[in-house]
């Protein structure tokens, strides 16, 4: 595993919550719902590498995402079971809250490839 990765009980909600404001990020939140462990490089449409590791940090210290090595990408994955045990059903809410308003649904949706 890559460092930085804070352990279940050191999430904390303002974090969750901060990382998961930003319509890039969230994107990349319900992509990993979707469809599981994902290579950092399948996620994000026309962003540069240096937006894309900023986005990964926040996410990965925030205790959304696992990152791990993988040869020479890095493989995301969603901390859902961490983030079920410390804040119960929210993860839930805000991907549904999501997936019934058109606008932050639109919004996500125009950074994504490949889902």
């Amino acid at each position: 595993m890559i460092a930085n990765h804070p352990d279940r009980e050191q999430i904390r909600l303002e974090s969750v919550l901060s990382a998961l404001g930003n319509p890039l990020r969230l994107a990349v939140v319900r992509a990993l719902a979707a469809s599981g462990e994902r290579a950092c490089g399948s996620l994000l449409q026309g962003q540069s590498k240096s937006t894309m590791t900023h986005h990964w940090h926040v996410l990965r210290d925030s205790g959304v995402i696992w990152q791990r090595p993988y040869g020479r990408e890095n493989l995301l994955s969603l901390r859902r079971e961490d983030l079920d045990a410390r804040f119960p059903g929210m993860l839930d809410a805000v991907l549904s809250a999501v997936q019934h308003d058109p606008a932050t649904q639109e919004a996500t949706s125009r950074h994504l490839q490949g889902t």
